[in-house]
């Protein structure tokens, strides 16, 4: 038996060096760091835990801060000056004024290019006052002003658009004796679409021009550049006064910078959507005279991308006349966008003063702007802005968007490893295993937004099934539980389901939850450079989430919080605070725009879709680092579960009444309605098919919505045995995007229509030029709105025409369109084609020529038929009916 002495004893002395640890022992160390919570704290924590309790406080507060400050930011509005305030404020716009001038154009009614409204009453409202203001001229500036008649034609999406003696009044303020030659350019549109007076788009703009001219006209402060204001009489058909004003225009060369006004609601703040192109100058000048600024370089991209199904005159400058410029408009309300509650009554004075106080400094600014002299000098790049809740502009060059972004997403990449590797250390856990760790909290967390959009997608797909789309259409609060909350729940339950089946003593809850936010910062910090990479400037908006996420991650490492199970929670909230309102009051202004737009998509497209997959980029964006919080909550299975408790209710309510989507004036349901005649000839020129009917063209995804509550709605069929027979399926198509969805239309026989003057196509000539081409001379006449397709048959080509060459250059696929309206001469139309037929064969047909006519304007025309079947539709309906005619013929 061996002695005492030779026996090893090993001792185990307590201490609070971390490093002197019994490995065996260390699992623990993370619970002697976090102290039991005393005093206030066990009023909110409970086993390392925040009691489930104040979950809903905690949600609360997040839509607290929307609702308190995102909103009331994105619907500020400036206090108007009325009449009385003028003498106080000789310089200043006045809305009351602005007001006045929106009333007495909207008092015309609808102004269709061709009618009298348009082409005589506007002109002389317009002309009118610039008369007085000409009267009450000061001594600093000048004013001159020109009415265009013009004709032309030009390429828009991809049909030949031509106009014949379409109006403009165009008026320049100059400073007296200005012997300048560059000018700032600012447009906006008085024409309407025929369903409504106009307020909104493009009235108020006008409204706004013209008391912008009577202040600058009366000012003591001189311009250095002469301003051009063009009131534009052809913007709906589309574009075409802006491409006679910049290609044929005496004053359009002088025209180095401009300014374009419109309108896509009724009120609200205009949004700068598009600068430049290419000129930063420009957001330099925006920057310091904008008085109350609204701008998005992500709408700029959107809109340019053909997210938003518009278009504005800014790009026939642009195009046409390589202007660079700021383009901007209304918003708000959309809803009565291009209907008949588009009135004046329910636009804001306060935006009058908004619009009006921007456009004076910006004018002012620009026009003294030295690089208006020589624009081309200070070509650049493009520009990365944004406004901060209305308060200021952010903006800054492309170029130094990508240094910022590379800085800030490689920041947040060195901040968040290191944050990974320090935990490493505390927990006792080798690289090795955290970095495995972190690998699956990644996979985790792509699941989670994986499934988090599924989840969302399978609801808008759900809604559209059991015929319940748009039921947030008025009650836009409604989205939140349909689509938002699916999303969170996705983004939520995965995690929520790895933490559960994976717990592990070493690893709390509390560092397992702060992983995961670690790697939705790189996740967010890699989508930035990604995008970055790909040339997209919104990119800005995950470098801005990184950025906040790694200043609180900094704080925690800084001051040992990130230690903590629950306390490193506060410095994240209160870090997060400033993005989450930012991204509220960003998101808030493009739901509020893309919700009415929804409602005019047409019914081939699934909004609760686009909804459902708008809802998941806003709500990672707003709530990315939010969502994992509720992890930290006790019971949190519970609450995560409960969201989707939310979206069941929300799906029941959305069967009920109050889902309904419409509601009479404020938010219509839309459809455009045709009393057509249908003839088609044959070879001989005899008549093989004639009919009468109504053509309707839905508007939105709930077309059956009225099927029950309309006279004979339920005789409606389809048109597609006629798309397969007919050229363009046979239908009178209105303009570019009719004939792009012309097969969703519907066809009710009924009886014939009363017509105006039809559209008439005489061959003048027929001659063949050589044995394998045929020149046909023809003329055309009709209303003031017409189209004409042309399609060649058995085996001919067309080799030239008279119109626009660019179709057939670039080899355009058959049928042609070209769309042809008029203003104040109706003279006929002459044209010539020349066919190309290889085989020389001339007894068979060579071309097909269709041609519709419509009488937008013309009521009087309605027949009571016609007119009782338009009132049959529910008092929630907005339906514009007029007259139109389609005929063909075989040459």
């Amino acid at each position: 038996m061996s002695s005492d002495k030779n026996v090893r004893r090993r001792v185990i002395t307590p201490t609070t060096d971390a490093s002197n640890t019994d490995p065996l022992l260390r699992h623990g160390e993370l619970h002697v760091d976090d102290k039991q919570p005393t005093g206030c704290e066990r009023v909110f924590i409970s086993y390392e835990k925040i009691k489930w309790y104040w979950a809903p406080a905690f949600i609360g507060f997040w839509l607290l801060l929307y609702c308190a400050i995102s909103i009331p930011a994105s619907n500020h509005l400036p206090r108007p000056l009325t009449i009385k305030d003028e003498a106080k404020y000789p310089e200043r716009f006045i809305a009351e004024r602005a007001e006045m001038n929106l009333a007495n154009l909207v008092a015309l009614g609808p102004r269709v290019v061709g009618s009298r409204e348009n082409e005589l009453e506007a002109v002389n409202v317009i002309s009118s006052r610039m008369r007085t203001l000409r009267a009450q001229l000061g001594a600093v500036h000048d004013i001159e002003v020109d009415v265009q008649v013009a004709s032309g034609s030009y390429i828009h999406w991809g049909a030949v658009n031509m106009y014949q003696s379409i109006q403009n009044i165009v008026v320049k303020v100059s400073p007296k004796g200005s012997k300048s030659n560059t000018w700032v350019l600012v447009n906006s549109h008085y024409d309407t679409v025929p369903a409504g007076p106009g307020a909104g788009d493009d009235g108020s703009m006008v409204a706004t021009m013209m008391e912008t001219i009577r202040v600058l006209v009366k000012s003591k402060q001189a311009l250095k550049h002469p301003v051009v204001f063009l009131f534009n009489g052809a913007e709906e058909n589309p574009l075409q006064a802006s491409h006679a004003f910049i290609t044929q225009h005496k004053w359009a060369k002088n025209c180095k910078a401009l300014i374009n006004l419109d309108s896509a609601g009724n009120g609200g703040r205009e949004i700068l959507f598009q600068s430049g192109p290419n000129h930063p100058w420009l957001m330099k000048s925006y920057r310091r005279a904008i008085k109350h600024p609204y701008a998005s370089t992500l709408a700029e991209e959107m809109f340019q991308h053909n997210f938003i199904p518009s278009d504005t005159d800014f790009r026939i400058f642009r195009d046409h006349g390589a202007v660079p410029g700021l383009d901007m408009a209304y918003q708000y309300n959309g809803y009565v966008y291009h209907t008949k509650y588009d009135r004046a009554e329910i636009f804001p004075r306060g935006s009058f003063q908004n619009t009006g106080d921007n456009l004076l400094s910006l004018i002012r600014e620009i026009s003294s702007a030295p690089e208006l002299e020589d624009t081309s000098k200070h070509a650049e790049g493009h520009t990365v802005y944004y406004d901060v809740m209305g308060w200021f502009l952010v903006f800054y060059t492309e170029t130094e968007g990508i240094i910022l972004n590379v800085v800030v997403a490689i920041g947040a990449i060195v901040a968040c490893g290191l944050a990974i590797k320090l935990m490493s250390n505390k927990m006792g856990i080798s690289l090795k295993k955290i970095l495995k760790h972190t690998l699956h909290m990644f996979v985790v967390l792509i699941l989670g937004v994986v499934a988090g959009a599924a989840t969302a997608i399978f609801i808008g797909v759900l809604m559209d099934v059991m015929h319940l789309p748009l039921s947030w259409f008025t009650h836009n609060w409604m989205m939140l539980g349909l689509y938002f909350c699916p999303f969170f729940f996705g983004l939520a339950i995965v995690p929520a389901m790895y933490f559960h089946y994976t717990k592990d003593d070493r690893f709390p809850i509390g560092q397992r939850v702060q992983l995961l936010m670690h790697c939705h910062c790189l996740f967010l910090a890699l989508l930035t450079l990604v995008l970055t990479m790909c040339s997209i400037r919104s990119a800005f908006v995950f470098m801005l989430t990184c950025l906040f996420y790694t200043v609180g991650v900094v704080f925690n490492l800084s001051t040992s919080l990130h230690s903590r199970n629950v306390i490193w929670v506060i410095p994240h909230i209160v870090c997060y605070v400033p993005p989450f309102v930012f991204f509220a009051y960003f998101s808030h202004g493009f739901l509020v725009t893309f919700i009415p737009m929804l409602g005019r998509f047409g019914d081939s497209v699934n909004p609760e879709l686009i909804l459902a997959v708008f809802s998941v980029a806003v709500g990672l964006l707003t709530c990315g680092f939010v969502v994992p919080m509720l992890h930290m909550f006790r019971k949190s299975k519970t609450i995560i579960c409960s969201l989707m408790a939310i979206t069941l209710i929300c799906i029941i309510i959305a069967a009920t009444p109050l889902g309904f989507p419409y509601r009479p004036e404020t938010s219509v349901q839309r459809f455009n309605i045709l009393h057509a005649k249908r003839t088609f000839h044959d070879a001989n020129n005899n008549v093989r098919r004639s009919e009468s009917g109504y053509f309707i063209m839905p508007q939105d995804r709930r077309t059956y919505s009225v099927k029950n509550k309309v006279i004979n709605m339920t005789m409606a069929r389809d048109v597609k045995d006629d798309c397969k027979k007919e050229m363009n399926c046979g239908f009178p198509l209105y303009n570019m995007r009719w004939l792009k969805t012309r097969a969703r239309g519907l066809w009710i026989p009924a009886s014939e229509p009363v017509l105006g003057t039809v559209p008439v196509v005489k061959v003048i000539s027929k001659k063949q030029t050589t044995p394998t081409r045929m020149r046909f001379e023809m003329q055309l006449s009709g209303p003031d709105h017409m189209g004409l397709y042309i399609q060649p048959l058995n085996s001919a080509r067309v080799e030239k025409w008279s119109f626009h060459e660019t179709p057939l250059r670039l080899g355009f696929k058959p049928p042609y369109y070209i769309y042809f309206s008029y203003g104040v001469n109706a003279a006929p139309l002459n044209f010539w084609v020349e066919v190309e037929k290889s085989n020389g064969i001339w007894s068979t047909p060579s071309l097909e020529l269709g041609v519709s006519g419509f009488w937008i304007h013309h009521k009087e025309l309605l027949t009571s038929d016609f007119t009782k079947f338009v009132k049959s539709f529910p008092s929630y309906v907005d339906a514009v009916p007029w007259p139109a005619s389609y005929e063909t013929w075989l040459y």
